[in-house]
């Protein structure tokens, strides 16, 4: 029996110009991000998926594809697979299994009698631990979508509560209830950081602190660092750098940025974000120095989690210099980070391009250039301007800083005519 096509794959590829090698190019790329290895996929593979023949791809590749389209899989046409139903028995054949069911049931019933519960408990296994990873990759997209959602946070905190579900419905090796509370916290750490990423600061630090407890329940270093490093960030937005310096410190001092550059990068890269809030120009210019230092000796084929494959690259690095140096009011270098990062911006970083991209604009008006400053922040999308906390509250500051030092302007009222476009789609 011929497959039937997958017809929802290919109206999406139609509606975003993609041919087969270009879907292909696409997920290979998203693949290489998610696990440091570049995928190995090609026309044939994505004719492959087109005509059915392939209803399911492996787990990496679906996170690819969902991370290159912004789409569950089932939404593209791919299909879970269902086990097959057994071969229907000869009466021979049920003849002895009603015997051994008979037999099986005798006993089973005489176990039960003495046992102190009715039911053997589930076993738990790290294919429950994966599944959930394969929803949470789906919570990590939609988070560099469109960040900040209390729908993010809320998906994410649930998924932590599934975890923990599960601890306490089966029995599990001690590697895998370690593993589950490392996803739990991670979970959370999501969820807090859409929260933050929400300015919705007394929420985020619930979610912290819950992280915190499963971090340590876990062992993990990878998901304790993430944790500390979220909270040095939430910190520095919230206007309170010594706190900020005391979490991201945490982070910084734990074992795993000392076996991995990668980490040490990130967590010194956040420093020097830190320190320009802080305004210590030395110490955050120093700070993001040694974050490329560090980059640049780490090795791209070591394992690391998929949320840290997802954003940390060196337009990240580039993202937090750019704010370290806004910050210090050295509008110039600030620039310049803002157009590297936005050079190296994966695809779908579709959040991150809406807060640099509003960076930028304010680094360009301070300089005394209102016309290229408005420019720049139009091109901020509409979605973005009004449902993003962060990226509103900056271009609301953008809006009083243009009518400060242009009023009048053909630059200024350019601005108010594209803003009343965005409250009217609103």
């Amino acid at each position: 029996m011929n497959a039937a096509r997958n017809a929802a794959l290919e109206a999406w590829m139609a509606e975003h110009g993609h041919s087969s090698n270009s879907l292909a190019e696409a997920v290979n790329t998203a693949l290489e991000h998610l696990t440091g290895r570049p995928g190995g996929l090609d026309g044939s593979s994505v004719r492959g998926w087109k005509a059915g023949r392939v209803r399911w791809p492996k787990s990496a590749t679906r996170r690819a594809l969902e991370e290159v389209s912004g789409l569950p899989v089932t939404d593209l046409g791919f299909v879970p697979r269902v086990r097959t139903p057994p071969t229907p028995a000869s009466p021979q054949q049920e003849d002895a299994m009603k015997r051994r069911t008979l037999v099986g049931g005798i006993a089973a019933a005489a176990a039960a009698a003495v046992a102190p519960g009715n039911a053997a408990p589930r076993r738990i296994g790290m294919s429950d631990v994966e599944r959930l990873q394969e929803r949470f990759a789906g919570i990590v997209a939609s988070d560099h979508r469109r960040g900040g959602q209390v729908d993010i946070e809320q998906r994410a905190a649930a998924l932590a509560d599934e975890a923990l579900t599960l601890q306490n419905v089966g029995a599990a090796t001690q590697r895998v209830r370690r593993n589950l509370y490392a996803a739990a916290a991670a979970f959370c750490s999501s969820a807090m950081w859409a929260a933050v990423d929400g300015r919705r600061y007394d929420v985020a630090e619930g979610h912290m602190r819950k992280a915190q407890t499963l971090a340590e329940m876990s062992g993990d270093q990878a998901i304790k660092f993430r944790i500390w490093s979220h909270a040095g960030t939430m910190y520095r937005h919230m206007g309170r750098p010594a706190d900020a310096l005391a979490a991201n410190d945490v982070a910084r001092a734990l074992h795993i940025t000392r076996r991995d550059p990668q980490f040490a990068a990130l967590g010194l890269a956040r420093q020097g974000a830190i320190h320009g809030a802080a305004h210590e120009p030395s110490n955050a210019t120093r700070a993001i120095g040694q974050a490329q230092d560090a980059m640049l000796r780490a090795d791209p084929d070591d394992h690391r989690p998929m949320w840290m494959l997802a954003f940390w690259d060196q337009a990240e690095l580039h993202a937090l210099a750019l704010s370290a140096h806004l910050s210090l009011g050295d509008y110039p270098t600030a620039e310049f980070h803002a157009h590297r990062c936005l050079a190296n911006l994966r695809p779908h970083m579709i959040r991150s391009r809406a807060i640099t991209t509003t960076r930028l604009a304010h680094a360009q008006l301070a300089q005394g250039d209102a016309d290229t400053a408005t420019a720049t922040a139009m091109k901020v999308p509409a979605d973005a301007a009004t449902e993003h906390a962060r990226v509103s509250r900056m271009l609301r500051e953008f809006t009083a800083a243009l009518r400060a030092t242009a009023p009048g302007s053909v630059a200024a009222q350019t601005w108010a005519e594209h803003t009343t476009t965005w409250r009217a789609a609103a």
